[in-house]
């Protein structure tokens, strides 16, 4: 795929972004990287949001302020791979016009997608404590919970706008 100068400096700018905010100190599973993953597959189709996302991800991995991601990574990965084709997908069958109907929309793929994405990345924490799958899900309820509310509020109230923008100086 072959990017305009204008395409050239979204994917820029949003990967640039994405990577500053992914390294920065914040509250624990408050995070954007999925919301830009997402756009940038509804913007570039799947396979680059997926290939942004699991890139982000590697990036992550290694430069996290929580540390090295080591063997919970790929999962990370695969979780976000996700989200990006989730974006391409999203786009093909058509993202609503109507704003309401769009933020509804969007919050709900949000917390779909921060759903899956917890259920893989929980998974690969219990493989790597070589732990039971069930004590491991409950003890992250409190933070799948905190993650998937903040993806809906993301998800819901910057997604349209954001959409817009790019949209317009694209």
């Amino acid at each position: 795929m072959f990017f305009t100068t204008r395409q050239l400096a979204i994917f820029i700018i949003l990967a640039s972004l994405c990577v500053a905010v992914q390294l920065t100190p914040r509250i624990g599973n408050v995070e954007f990287t999925s919301i830009i993953t997402f756009t940038m597959g509804v913007f570039f189709g799947g396979f680059i949001g997926g290939m942004f996302g699991a890139t982000v991800m590697f990036i992550n991995g290694f430069l996290s302020p929580w540390g090295v991601a080591g063997f919970i990574m790929p999962f990370q990965m695969v979780g976000m791979v996700i989200v990006g084709v989730a974006g391409g997908v999203y786009k093909r069958y058509g993202i609503e016009e109507n704003p309401r109907r769009l933020l509804v929309e969007s919050a709900i793929l949000g917390a779909f997608l921060t759903l899956i994405y917890d259920v893989i990345t929980n998974s690969g924490v219990a493989i790597q404590a070589q732990s039971a799958f069930l004590p491991v899900f409950l003890f992250g309820i409190p933070m799948s919970i905190l993650h998937v509310v903040s993806n809906i509020a993301l998800f819901g109230f910057a997604f349209p706008p954001l959409t817009r923008a790019i949209h317009k100086f694209m």
